[in-house]
Formats: structure tokens, sequence, C-alpha cells
């Protein structure tokens, strides 16, 4: 019997998997209309406990803009493989190394998108290697570790993984009502059994690796700014996760392009998606646009 996806990939926009130097990622795509120009590939890397499906409502609007847009679920996250148990593999290096091994696939300049853990992930594969790069935007991803409210849930989350199944975490999850970014429901994403399937897709080592990244990540940011590339720092207007003044001082520290979304949060990609839309293809318009099939 043939499986249905959890979540059916948006009109225009086709799932498959992505072929690559380091094994194949679940990936969404989609292109403008036939016929229209295109102005530039984007690859989008979801955040903790998220996915590909986080940025499904931007393949409209940035397809309309010209822009071909390519999400990815990372390295044990949702449809794409990795091993349940063996925290090593999701180390940053090796998440930042299969980041420029989808870019190689892709086959052309790159426009990168991190959403939260992806913009530190994305931060880290630039840092490696910023030729296959456009431009780099972090969405509601800050200079450094999470805060201490987000730490102190990150906790909650890998202490249960240390002795639940991931169905019975979930079950806590919803139990405790916890936001977005440690696995509650997604605004706009879908219903709760969908949530559910994306939630037991994730491989608990991958949680564990990168539930501990974003409660030690250093300040990168100095680094980060020598590196010959557009920056843009994108937000909601209120953030848990990094305070949005912290993502102001790193715009300064940048030399970024700086937009906060008016009335989103932490996930602007799902709290108003067509502002968000706007803003990016604004962006990459000024920061140089290369066509792709």
């Amino acid at each position: 019997m043939t499986s249905h996806p959890a979540f059916p990939p948006p009109p225009g926009a086709r799932a498959y998997k992505l072929r690559t130097a380091r094994g194949d990622f679940a990936v969404v795509d989609s292109s403008p209309e036939p016929g229209t120009e295109v102005r530039g590939v984007v690859l989008m890397l979801p955040g903790f406990t998220g996915s590909k499906e986080d940025f499904r409502l931007l393949h409209g609007p940035l397809a309309a803009r010209g822009y071909r847009v390519v999400a990815v679920d990372g390295r044990g996250q949702h449809e794409s493989d990795g091993p349940a148990d063996d925290e090593s593999a999701y180390a940053q290096p090796e998440l930042a190394r299969d980041v420029l091994a989808q870019a190689e696939a892709l086959g052309v300049p790159l426009h990168l998108v991190g959403h939260s853990l992806g913009g530190q992930i994305a931060r880290a594969a630039v840092l490696l290697d910023h030729t296959p790069f456009l431009s780099l935007t972090l969405m509601s991803s800050g200079p450094a570790e999470i805060s201490v409210s987000q730490q102190q849930r990150v906790k909650l989350l890998r202490d249960a993984l240390a002795v639940l199944s991931m169905e019975e975490v979930w079950e806590a999850i919803r139990a405790m009502g916890a936001p977005e970014e440690v696995g509650g429901p997604a605004r706009g994403l879908g219903g709760q059994d969908q949530l559910r399937r994306r939630w037991l897709g994730n491989r608990p080592a991958q949680l564990l690796a990168t539930g501990r990244q974003l409660c030690t990540e250093p300040d990168r940011v100095a680094e980060l700014a020598a590196v010959p590339l557009p920056f843009h720092v994108l937000s909601g207007e209120r953030d848990d996760t990094w305070p949005v003044a912290l993502l102001d001082d790193m715009a300064v520290r940048l030399g970024a392009h700086r937009t906060v979304v008016a009335g989103a949060e932490h996930s602007p990609n799902a709290d108003q998606p067509l502002p968000t839309a706007r803003a990016l293809a604004g962006f990459w318009d000024g920061a140089g646009a290369v066509g792709g099939s």
C-alpha cells in the first residue's frame, strides 16, 4: 500500500528526495510558472522540531516574484533519514556539510535562508564555504544560545527523550501545550494527526544533539561579518527565543538588511507569510539574482 505524505506539497510544488554526495534529503521544490523568468533559487532550512513544511505558505508568493524555493528536511528531521541513536551524526559541522552538499546538488548559486536552529546551521555552512551562496537570511535566529526560558523548555524535552518513547513524548508535549519551537503545533501547518506524524519522523538523536546546540551555541557574529555576502536579519516583532533587541543588535554588527514583520512572532513564515515573502524577495532582488532550472 502506498502511504500518503503527512503534508501534501502546496500547489505548483513537488516533493522528492534530493540526491547529494552526503545522502538523500527530503525536499519540497517549487518554481515560477512556465515562461516566467527565474530570478533566483533559494534553499530554506527549518528550525528545531520543524520541517520543510514550515515554509509551505511562502512557496506561492515567492514563485510569483520569480523565485524557485527548495525547502529541505535536515538529516534525521521528518522525512530525511538519519541514525536514531548516534548523536555525533548531528554535530553542527556535519549538518553544515549537509547544507553544502545540498547546494552542490542543486548546482546553481543560491540564496540561503535558515529559520531559528536552521539559521545557526546556515551560518555554520557559510563559515565553512560561502562560495555557493548569493546571500544569507537569518530568520528569527540569534547570535548565540537561546533565551534561558527556552533553554529550560529544551532541557525538559531532552530529559523526556531520555526516558520516554517518541510517542509518549508527543503526548506529554500536547499535555503541556508547549510552543512550536519545542514540538507543539505550528500555526497554519496542519492538524494534530499531521503534526504527530511529523514529530514521529524525527530521530531522537537529532533532537538531543540539536537541542544541546541551541543551549550552548557561541556568538560567531564577528566571524560571519567578515564573510563577503549580503546578510538579512528577519524576525517578527516579538520573539521569546531570542529577544528582538538582540536581533536588532546582531543586524547592526553584521551590517545586515533588517526586517521586522508586524503581527508575527517566532515564525513569521507561518504568522505573516505574505509580508515575509515580500521582504525576502525584495532583499534578494537587491542582492543579485541568478536563474536556474
